[in-house]
């Protein structure tokens, strides 16, 4: 059974979600716990589970088992105004202008549409696209359009935020200005949760992250923690070739060109430092890495799963 948190705690909680379309097992046995104006990232390849966890949690669909809380909520759909969803698969009216396909999507979550309009064209003229307010969705390009939806998720000041795959389709220039956006969004305290198969997007925003591959979550925390799973790499060039230093090198140090590469002993750097210098092993170079989170994503979920979010697809 879920536990009841203080409301400003999570967000949203689910614990042991499943759910199967015939003989498929889409999610099975998600848990997670979204703490309050964090930015929570969804993990994983295409075909993981993540967006029919977004579904489940948000009360678009019903799991086959378990429990979710959604804004203090057993009932999701009874906290539909105070959410703002971007679906996956994009869709605006063609014919709608930009500043009405704005309104229209506050409207469906209870905002008048004449201050839905109101919003919309100083939202719009906030990010310097004033002359896209009266022009109709079908001229506008792919990216342009997808900002029109974007800010139509936003328009009633939700107090959570759930974007599948939102970097889709968009250039370089427009997930900085996405990730901009979200970040803007957390520090006013709003919650944000977004799925993605791009590792980049997740290492750069969040503060928690759930790694889900075939319908588990694999891992669940602080980013930090996943890459702390992994100790961190040295890299290690020296003018002298051998010496008794070398005795201070893991066994399993290997040597590429004229650099060692290995893990970081237990110990510390101190130990090896001291020893290198006693030996004269005359450092040229030496540097510490901590693993990024592609690393840590391959010791969690494996290798597979990593290279099918690489090509944007399903684990063989």
């Amino acid at each position: 059974m879920l536990q009841q948190a203080r409301p400003s705690a999570f967000a949203v909680e689910a614990h042991d979600l499943a759910k199967s379309f015939g003989s498929k097992r889409a999610v099975d046995g998600v848990s997670l716990a979204v703490p309050t104006g964090s930015i929570f990232g969804l993990l994983g390849p295409n075909g993981a589970g993540k967006t029919t966890t977004l579904r489940m949690l948000l009360g678009i669909i019903d799991p086959d088992r378990g429990e979710r809380q959604l804004l203090g909520r057993a009932r999701p759909l009874e906290a539909a105004s105070e959410v703002g969803y971007l679906p996956e698969e994009r869709g605006l009216y063609p014919a709608m202008t930009a500043r009405e396909a704005i309104a229209f999507m506050g409207a469906l979550r209870g905002l008048p549409l004449s201050e839905g309009r109101r919003r919309a064209e100083a939202m719009l003229e906030e990010r310097g696209l004033g002359d896209w307010t009266h022009k109709p969705i079908r001229t506008l390009s792919k990216g342009m359009a997808q900002t029109v939806q974007l800010l139509g998720t936003l328009v009633h000041g939700p107090r959570l935020i759930v974007l599948d795959e939102p970097f889709s389709g968009l250039d370089a220039i427009n997930q900085e200005k996405l990730e901009a956006l979200i970040r803007a969004q957390a520090e006013a305290g709003v919650t944000v949760i977004f799925s993605t198969h791009v590792i980049a997007h997740a290492e750069r925003l969040c503060e928690r992250i759930a790694i889900v591959a075939g319908g588990k979550v694999a891992f669940e925390g602080a980013v930090d923690a996943a890459r702390d799973r992994l100790r961190p790499m040295v890299r290690l060039r020296t003018r002298a070739a051998d010496g008794p230093w070398r005795s201070a090198l893991p066994q399993d140090a290997r040597l590429a060109g004229r650099e060692w590469r290995f893990e970081l002993p237990p110990s510390g750097p101190e130990p090896l430092l001291r020893a290198l210098l006693a030996g004269e092993a005359g450092i040229e170079t030496l540097s510490i890495e901590r693993p990024g989170l592609h690393d840590a994503f391959v010791a969690i979920a494996g290798a597979a799963a990593a290279e099918a979010m690489g090509r944007g697809g399903d684990p063989q």
